[in-house]
């Protein structure tokens, strides 16, 4: 991360990564497929929670409760404070490869929560609807987490965007 930030994305080799960690190119890519994946490690445990909490939501919860409940504990596998990620962010944001590679992740994310809102029972349209909400709920705290430094953790951010949907769908 602070190569990337010291040199840009494009400009920082495997090589740089691993001596400035202290490992052997070789070492660095039993961790990692390659030098993007640094910025994206725990994308894998990310979804498995998300997947996990909305999975186990109680039956009588809505769709959107049981995704809401499960974005909300999202905010144990963010780092505790926000700098990070806006630090990563920021290093996303200027490549377009990299902001690409975090779409992608971002439909992977997606489609993993509509497979296990279908599986609860919802149908696929329905399901695919619910995701897409939740995951524009889920970017909408992250932005704004990582933005304001009032303190208010990732699940206030959450609640915050969940409740400004209902009241849009509510007031249509």
């Amino acid at each position: 991360m602070a190569l990337y930030g010291e040199r840009g994305f494009e400009n920082t080799t495997v090589a740089e990564i691993a001596e400035r960690a202290g490992l052997t190119e070789r070492t660095f890519f039993r961790h990692f497929a390659d030098k993007r994946e640094v910025l994206f490690a725990g994308s894998n445990e990310l979804q498995e929670r998300l997947v996990s909490t909305v999975a186990g939501a109680p039956a009588d919860a809505s769709p959107l409760d049981a995704v809401a409940a499960g974005i909300e504990d999202l905010g144990d596998v963010l780092p505790d404070r926000p700098e990070t990620s806006r630090a990563r962010q920021a290093i996303i944001a200027a490549s377009a490869e990299l902001q690409e590679r975090e779409l992608i992740k971002l439909a992977s994310l997606s489609a993993a929560l509509a497979a296990t809102l279908r599986e609860r029972g919802l149908s696929a349209p329905a399901a695919s609807l619910t995701a897409e909400i939740g995951m524009a709920v889920f970017r909408t705290a992250f932005e704004r987490w990582i933005d304001e430094t009032d303190g208010r953790d990732f699940a206030e951010h959450v609640r915050e965007a969940l409740g400004e949907v209902r009241a849009l769908a509510a007031s249509g």
